[in-house]
């Protein structure tokens, strides 16, 4: 049974590759699958399929093995259509799928991976740090992603934002701004959400982020220490216990 269903998305995708004129030139980098999460899309059985890439250096990021090239290159690529033939034959048991990171704009073959997700009839969620505002564009107008998340790193200043993300500058940020006026007038569902780090945003800072959310979705999240980026870096831009914050979400 498995084996048939293998060879029907295989020729799906042969016959998409001939109606295009065209086979993809680009392949998704997928770092990461977890077949079945309660967690990660509110109310939805998902499976979640993490890129590998990101634009970012945040130190609390608990991926760093889909961040830092030493560390992608230590584990090999997971196969598009091992993913793809999971989802097709799970397609009735799940509520929809969501594409994490590393940053998933980054990736090509994007727009078309979501829109083959797409017809098994899974609505797609998106992770995103919103540094590829033009891409967002696309996928929204394709209608190819049906709920949007983006992190706020912090206040949208390039002082406060390098404080999280050293790799920011007013080039980045002007996008970060783009992306989140092309969120809120996208129609979907959507949410923002910033990680609080008490050593880096202050409280001033947090409550100046909820007034500017605050006709949005807009969540706190608490900071968990573990594996994270920073232990990665040459430079410990911020590492240490925190006190847990509340989640906080302004509709």
């Amino acid at each position: 049974m498995e084996q048939r269903e293998e060879s029907r998305v295989r020729r799906q995708e042969v016959v998409r590759q001939k109606s295009t004129g065209r086979r993809s030139l680009f392949i998704m980098r997928i770092g990461g699958f977890i077949k079945q999460s309660l967690i990660d899309w509110e109310g939805k059985v998902t499976s979640v399929i993490f890129t590998k890439g990101c634009n970012f250096r945040c130190g609390y990021c608990h991926n760093p093995y889909l961040v830092l090239p030493e560390l992608i290159r230590q584990t090999r690529d997971m196969e598009e259509v091992e993913i793809l033939n999971f989802l097709s034959k799970r397609r009735h048991w799940l509520d929809g799928v969501v594409i994490s990171g590393g940053e998933p704009t980054l990736q090509k073959d994007l727009p078309d991976f979501t829109r083959r997700i797409k017809e098994f009839g899974l609505p797609v969620k998106l992770d995103t740090n919103g540094s590829n505002p033009d891409i967002l564009k696309q996928l929204i107008r394709d209608r190819s992603i049906d709920c949007i998340a983006m992190d706020i790193k912090s206040v949208l200043s390039p002082p406060c934002y390098q404080k999280v993300n050293y790799t920011t500058n007013a080039s980045l940020l002007e996008k970060i701004k783009q992306s989140i006026q092309i969120i809120k007038h996208s129609g979907l569902e959507y949410q923002f959400r910033t990680t609080v780090i008490p050593q880096v945003q202050t409280p001033e800072e947090i409550e100046n982020l909820k007034e500017q959310f605050a006709d949005s979705c807009y969540i706190i999240q608490e900071f968990r220490d573990g594996d994270i980026l920073d232990n990665h870096l040459l430079i410990n831009t911020y590492h240490a216990g925190v006190s847990p914050q509340e989640n906080d979400c302004h509709k």
